[in-house]
């Protein structure tokens, strides 16, 4: 490596680091109105599950803006697993790509105070979500290359003066791995591991209920395709506890 090349190296990964703590930062005047508390959470969510989370950072309001959705962020729920340090087992556990942290395990209550949404995949066995599980444990210790500055600089502009068509592609921009950037991707990959659908390419020929059908890099997944993929359910807690409007106590409720 030429020696100006190992000089500039250790630099673009000290201005990375740095953009990237600066877009981790929360805005302020964030809407918090999802009922699904902590307890719900815990109750509802199964292994293989993901969890969308509207996010409250800087970089949130660029990826809803990119994607057109509510949603910036996306964990896969594991269920119990052992630490990774201490071997210890630890319960309730989400995991997720932190553009500062790489791919980490955290607890359901990291989001009790945001807006999420349960999506569920259809008809998976038990093999299958071991397997969705076992792929994102053996990626938890995952680092983002903050040497990256391209896919840093794009979230710099919240709402980039690009046609809508291409908003969508700005976030596949920069190193060549966004894996290590997007949440969605090493969650995408997860799911094609064990050939199962989200967006998956047709053709002419595909039935679009058998296919053929041909994987889509994983790269190419944002968040809100989970959300709107036709193979996953949305799962509302409140409703599935048999939701009944007549229970509600209102402060102004209308006369009738």
């Amino acid at each position: 490596m030429p020696r100006s090349a190992k000089i500039l190296s250790p630099l673009l990964k000290r201005i990375g680091l740095i953009l990237a703590n600066y877009l981790n930062q929360p805005v302020k005047h964030y809407l918090h109105f999802s009922l699904e508390d902590t307890p719900t959470l815990k109750k509802h969510l199964r292994p293989g599950d993901i969890l969308l989370i509207e996010g409250n950072r800087r970089i949130s309001t660029a990826i809803k803006y990119l994607t057109q959705s509510t949603w910036s962020h996306a964990a896969l729920y594991v269920g119990d697993i052992k630490d990774p340090v201490s071997e210890a087992l630890i319960q309730h556990q989400l995991i997720e790509a932190d553009l500062v942290d790489g791919v980490i395990n955290v607890p359901i209550d990291k989001y009790s105070d945001t807006n999420t949404r349960i999506c569920r995949p259809v008809g998976l066995n038990a093999n299958e979500q071991q397997a969705l599980v076992d792929f994102m444990v053996n990626s938890i210790g995952k680092q983002y290359d903050h040497k990256n500055i391209i896919d840093l600089l794009r979230y710099l502009f919240p709402t980039p003066p690009v046609p809508s068509y291409f908003r969508r592609h700005m976030l596949t921009l920069g190193s060549g791995d966004p894996t290590r950037a997007i949440c969605s991707t090493l969650i995408a990959e997860a799911y094609q591991s064990i050939a199962y659908p989200i967006f998956p390419d047709t053709t002419p020929q595909t039935n679009k209920r058998k296919g053929p059908f041909k994987k889509r890099h994983h790269s190419l997944f944002v968040p809100r395709d989970f959300d709107i993929s036709p193979f996953f359910n949305i799962i509302k807690p409140e409703i599935i506890a048999h939701f009944d409007h007549r229970k509600l106590t209102w402060v102004n409720k209308p006369s009738t």
